[in-house]
């Protein structure tokens, strides 16, 4: 495996007011292409501004952020917005569905920013539910699933495009253990067999458990890490 994400002494602060809060100080880390990764760590260890960096939805204050091949810290809004259409999938606690879209529709809106025809669009999400087994529920809108049901949805949105690498934001978050369960099944099953990259916050030991890396962030900095070996 090759290194897919890159991040080189990166620092990050804000300025809130007249006060600089630093949030992380010079984190170094690598990413190996296919790998499933857990970020943990205590509200405000800099866990969700990491995942945002590797996203392209924030930029260091300081260091170097590769990603695939691109130095996405030195490309421009307009560029890095282009960049992350293609090579990203976003996953969120809350699904951000369009509540007067259908699942396809919702799964759909990613596709809407390429050129692709219409029927190489209901293509690929037709495909996108098959693997997220919601292909029976392409016509329900989201009030007329369960928050499961949603999520699953929310996954297929972010696999419609065949990004290079899922970012997940407490993506169990707003579930019951049951299907929380089934959720992480399902990203465990697109790392494995279709081999997606996945990085992932969550404060929730049980899902960290179906990564094959955990990484734990304390007051900005890499504190431990744990290997799994998954058969």
């Amino acid at each position: 495996m090759s290194a897919l994400v890159t991040l080189r002494n990166v620092t990050k602060s804000y300025t809130r007011g007249k006060q600089k809060v630093e949030v992380l100080h010079g984190v170094d880390l690598q990413i190996e292409s296919g790998e499933f990764l857990a970020l943990m760590g205590p509200s405000g260890s800099g866990k969700t501004t990491t995942l945002n960096l590797i996203a392209g939805l924030d930029q260091p204050t300081g260091g170097e952020v590769e990603v695939s091949g691109s130095r996405i810290d030195r490309l421009a809004r307009g560029a890095l917005a282009d960049w992350r259409a293609r090579n990203i999938g976003f996953i969120f606690q809350f699904y951000n569905l369009l509540p007067v879209l259908t699942a396809e529709a919702n799964v759909e809106v990613p596709l809407l920013l390429t050129d692709l025809s219409r029927s190489e669009r209901r293509r690929r999400v037709q495909i996108a539910l098959q693997l997220v087994g919601l292909a029976d529920r392409a016509k329900h809108k989201p009030n007329e699933l369960s928050g499961g049901q949603q999520q699953r949805v929310a996954i297929a949105r972010a696999i419609v495009a065949d990004p290079t690498l899922l970012v997940c934001d407490e993506p169990t978050g707003d579930l019951d253990r049951q299907n929380a369960e089934e959720i992480m099944n399902l990203l465990k099953a697109l790392n494995r067999t279709q081999g997606k990259t996945i990085v992932m916050v969550t404060h929730d030991p049980r899902a960290a458990e179906y990564a094959s890396r955990e990484l734990h962030l304390d007051k900005g900095k890499l504190a431990k890490e744990e290997v799994r070996h998954v058969a």
